[in-house]
């Protein structure tokens, strides 16, 4: 008979290889490698693409402010370990940064950038971990097959697809359709 598995702790996160990205998803250490160059160059778009949020509300409209973004940040849920690529938490639920290693309090919205490597997981055991946290708003974002697909939580807990975006697609996506994205930044040719 088979020993039964050790649930991962902290400590094997802390023990993890700098080069590898560790997270501990239900009670599992996954070491995941580094993004590389497509994975890298999206996500890095996308967030200074949505810079503008990252400022006190009110003022000018084209900039409409009233979050928190920040790329790679440790999210605690749980015993869970997780680390999405950008994540972004409404400043009227997080009135500033506190100054911690990891964060507790689930974003109203994140977003993970598909790799070959990561696909799997962040389709599959992520989705479930950020639901039962309650995270609003999560945007898949695949930069090889350039697509972008915007999911919400419903009111039971369930992930609805809220949009599918291509290509070199103009898009306004929720929660930050105030202001209009152009996909064709997101890719390398």
């Amino acid at each position: 008979m088979a020993e039964p598995k050790r649930m991962a702790t902290y400590d094997d996160v802390l023990a993890a290889p700098e080069h590898k990205v560790a997270e501990i998803l239900d009670g599992e250490l996954f070491l995941s490698p580094r993004p590389a160059s497509r994975h890298a160059n999206a996500s890095s778009v996308l967030g200074m693409d949505l810079g503008s949020f990252h400022r006190p509300p009110g003022g000018d409209p084209q900039r409409p402010g009233g979050w928190w973004i920040l790329d790679e940040p440790e999210l605690h849920f749980r015993d869970d370990v997780v680390v999405p690529d950008i994540a972004g938490w409404r400043r009227e639920r997080m009135a500033r940064i506190p100054d911690v290693p990891w964060f507790d309090l689930a974003p109203n919205w994140l977003c993970e950038t598909l790799s070959p490597s990561t696909a799997r997981i962040d389709r599959g055991r992520k989705l479930h971990i950020y639901a039962r946290a309650g995270v609003e708003h999560l945007w898949l974002l695949d930069p090889i097959a350039r697509v972008l697909e915007i999911l919400s939580l419903d009111q039971s807990g369930r992930w609805v697809v809220a949009a599918v975006h291509t290509g070199n697609d103009q898009v306004r996506a929720e929660p930050f359709d105030a202001i209009e994205l152009e996909l064709g930044r997101l890719w390398i040719d």
